[in-house]
């Protein structure tokens, strides 16, 4: 049975390079770095196989992106479907470089959009995450336990979100089962610091 599987990769920009990026592309924000890693254990503990990322980047360049609606949403929806009111962003190309997946991005003058924008200009650290459909399989990795995407896995888009969690992979702007780990995890912890703050307050 397949789920809905999301993983996530650090977007790190500085603010002066976002409106050097807009001074160089006539308005726009362009971006341009990793969007996710293949035969890498991320923090959700799940791997991608190489050969199986490759069949589906191959597939989203020949038909989203070549027909210009590779879009993607500002926060991930718990639907395997792309809300146009929540699109923020198109990707413009994919390419490899060793396991990583390269991309550039361009922000929309949406709602969701001009949001995002704003957040990258303010220095707010944000992450791309891959969604998709697919189905897992529990192996040992050098002893520690990992979860490998099958190869039924089907890549939906990449959205940006507010929690990364690809090791040491980053985005620069370009001047010419529902499965959540880590938001699940980190919501969690999140409420669990607030209540601590409200009880002090209270006491």
């Amino acid at each position: 049975m397949k789920n809905l599987l999301i993983d996530y990769t650090t977007f790190d920009v500085s603010p002066q390079r976002i409106m050097e990026s807009e001074r160089q592309n006539n308005g726009k924000v362009i971006v341009t770095g990793c969007l996710q890693r293949a035969n890498a254990k991320n923090q959700n503990g799940r791997i991608y196989p190489k050969e199986i990322l490759m069949r589906e980047v191959k597939n989203y360049k020949k038909v989203n992106i070549a027909e210009s609606r590779a879009l993607g949403e500002l926060d991930h929806p718990e639907s395997s479907v792309v809300n146009l009111q929540n699109v923020s962003h198109n990707v413009k190309d994919v390419w490899w470089k060793g396991d990583d997946v390269m991309g550039t991005v361009e922000v929309l003058s949406t709602p969701a959009g001009n949001i995002l924008k704003e957040l990258l200009k303010s220095g707010i650290k944000l992450g791309i995450s891959s969604r998709g459909l697919g189905s897992v399989e529990e192996l040992y990795e050098n002893g520690e336990q990992a979860v490998q995407v099958k190869d039924d896995f089907e890549l939906i888009c990449w959205d940006f979100v507010s929690n990364p969690s690809t090791h040491g992979a980053f985005m620069h702007p370009s001047t010419n089962e529902s499965i959540n780990e880590s938001y699940t995890k980190q919501k969690r912890n999140s409420v669990g610091k607030y209540d601590k703050v409200n009880n002090i307050i209270s006491d």
